[in-house]
């Protein structure tokens, strides 16, 4: 289960195309596509930096964006409008220029196992290229849970691959009932000795992260952090190991999410740090 980063590249990108995908007061989901780039390779999991030319002095710094899909045509990414960065970004039009950075960071395992894909919210994306690149689908199932309509997330390019069972939590009830589907899913693949790959918001990420130590079932966690560098420079970014991470110099200590992450092994960390 090796997950070692592939070295990034520096590129400028066009834009081809920008679809929304709707909108909940000032909740807007874009799907954002980009000229490829000249990568050699890139793996399900990693991430990008990204930054408009359009930008000004006041917006300095680039945004993190995982990686939703890679076409011999195109990068594309799904992301949510939660400030600043993305609000300009909602403006972006064909034939615009980006600077991008990548790919960077870990990736999610690919074995051939039993693989339990679980997503919360905008914690989908990444997954869209993982089921295109798996090549061994029969072993895939998934999970979804999301508290917007399900035409609001990139659901459809999953479902080409793989069915996607779903949870539309509209209130507490609703949240336990994803919870409880949650263990009884992460206790079938402990029992078959399969893996679980998570990505969504942190209360999301700390109920599979409890399940995976109780449960004793091999799990690998995408963390969301605010990155300002994306290369272990600024320190912005860090998680918390647990005592059992190999570099024994960093025992308990933060790590940097961008360059020892964004996925980490859950036996790995410390959530509750």
């Amino acid at each position: 289960m090796e997950n070692t980063p592939v070295l990034p590249a520096r590129a400028e990108l066009t834009v081809t195309d920008l679809v929304p995908f709707g909108s909940v007061g000032e909740k807007k989901f874009f799907a954002l596509t980009l000229s490829r780039p000249h990568w050699a390779n890139w793996r399900p999991g990693q991430f990008i930096m990204l930054r408009p030319s359009s930008w000004n002095s006041e917006l300095t710094w680039a945004r993190p964006f995982s990686i939703c899909r890679v076409t011999n045509q195109s990068l594309v990414l799904f992301f949510q409008v939660v400030g600043r960065g993305t609000e300009q970004m909602a403006l972006l039009k064909p034939k615009d220029k980006v600077i991008v950075w990548g790919p960077l960071g870990t990736y999610f395992a690919m074995e051939n196992m039993p693989t339990l894909l679980l997503a919360g919210g905008i914690g989908i994306a990444p997954f869209a290229g993982y089921v295109e690149q798996y090549n061994l689908q029969n072993k895939l199932t998934m999970f979804f849970s999301h508290r917007l309509p399900e035409q609001y997330y990139p659901v459809e390019s999953l479902t080409r691959h793989i069915e996607v069972e779903t949870n539309y939590e509209q209130n507490s009830d609703d949240l336990q009932v994803t919870l409880d589907i949650i263990y009884k899913k992460m206790k079938v693949m402990a029992e078959n000795n399969g893996l679980v790959l998570a990505c969504g918001p942190m209360p999301f990420l700390k109920t599979i992260w409890r399940n995976a130590l109780s449960l004793g079932v091999a799990t690998q966690l995408s963390l969301e952090q605010r990155m300002a560098c994306g290369v272990g420079a600024c320190l912005g970014c860090v998680s918390t190991t647990s005592d059992i991470y190999p570099d024994k110099e960093k025992i308990g200590l933060p790590v940097q999410t961008c360059t020892k992450g964004p996925v980490f092994w859950a036996h790995k960390l410390n959530l509750d740090a």
